[in-house]
């Protein structure tokens, strides 16, 4: 396997990206990795979060030694240009501005002599599934010859986000008022009015409404509130693999992939895996599904220590030699 670094200009800013591939001359399928959200980057690494393990990377390198060429880049709000980027982005952020951006990636996947270009594939991250379904909506682009969305949401995007903060806010003494505080909060939020914080509520619940109202992040953040995967799904014609791990806390396996799997009854091309022991980002998570929460949950991201999960790996590797035969 062999990896490289390479950036490509985009209006303004500058996207940077890193290829990995077979060490052999040849022509292989090439696989273009979308990250998840916020500031997460193209090794599926956030500044927020603890360790420098990212599946992401661990996945690409893994894809490359078996037969595939690489791609993965840093959305422009993430990564070490986050910074600069962002203030050249401020109030510009859209489901176009990142398709833009994988867009570019998936350019230069193609130009590659090593890639076949009848057999690009995505393998997305959480929010990135939003992203490669919103790619395959657009005319004039090489769609992609198949899709893998791991932790993908099914629901709209206000109902995951409203899911996770409840359920934390139940666990605190007085929930029932904190809810109804934080629904007046997301209230405010749709209804476009400034945002300001209420006192009572706990970080993680004002956090949340404060990033989506920020100008910066406006027009996605709208657009993201109310986008609905399952819907895409539905209108998708190319096989897709949907992989929601059962100790996957951000992203509900049987809510959000019971949406997914209602949207795609009578499809033959969509087909679902939900493993055991697998958490948000695919590594393996050995502890009981009860005993996470937000804050030990992470642990098992991105620490030195943690490992992909091996039957996620194995499902996902399968499926691509299956689509790319």
């Amino acid at each position: 396997m062999k990896s490289e670094d390479i950036s490509f200009p985009l209006g303004q800013t500058i996207v940077d990206c890193t290829i990995a591939a077979p060490d052999n001359p040849g022509r292989y399928p090439g696989v273009v990795l979308v990250a998840g959200s916020g500031p997460t980057d193209r090794n599926w690494e956030s500044p927020l979060l603890p360790g420098t393990n990212g599946s992401g990377r661990l996945i690409a390198e893994q894809l490359a030694s078996s037969g595939y060429v690489t791609i993965r880049y840093d959305k422009r709000a993430s990564g070490p240009r986050a910074q600069q980027n962002v203030a050249l982005l401020s109030g510009h952020i859209s489901f176009e501005s990142h398709f833009d951006e994988l867009q570019g990636a998936v350019s230069r996947l193609l130009s590659r002599p090593d890639v076949d270009p009848s057999n690009v594939f995505a393998l997305t991250s959480s929010e990135g599934a939003m992203h490669a379904l919103y790619y395959q909506t657009h005319s004039g682009v090489l769609p992609f010859a198949g899709m893998v969305l791991t932790g993908s949401p099914g629901r709209a995007l206000s109902d995951v986000a409203n899911y996770q903060v409840v359920t934390e806010l139940s666990k605190i003494p007085n929930s029932d008022d904190l809810v109804s505080r934080y629904y007046a909060l997301v209230k405010k939020f749709e209804d476009g009015l400034p945002f300001a914080p209420d006192a009572n509520l706990p970080d993680f619940a004002n956090n949340l409404i404060a990033a989506l109202s920020a100008p910066v992040n406006q027009p996605f953040s709208r657009e993201f509130w109310s986008f609905r995967p399952s819907d895409y799904v539905r209108k998708t014609m190319v096989p897709v693999l949907v992989v929601i791990g059962k100790k996957d806390i951000q992203t509900e396996w049987k809510l959000d992939g019971g949406a997914l799997e209602e949207a795609s009854q009578g499809k033959s091309n969509v087909s679902f895996f939900y493993p055991q022991h697998a958490n948000h980002v695919l590594k393996h998570e050995p502890r009981p599904r009860e005993d996470l929460t937000g804050a030990t949950a992470i642990e098992g991201y991105n620490g030195a220590e943690s490992v992909l999960d091996d039957d996620t790996l194995k499902t996902i590797l399968a499926w691509l030699r299956k689509q790319s035969a």
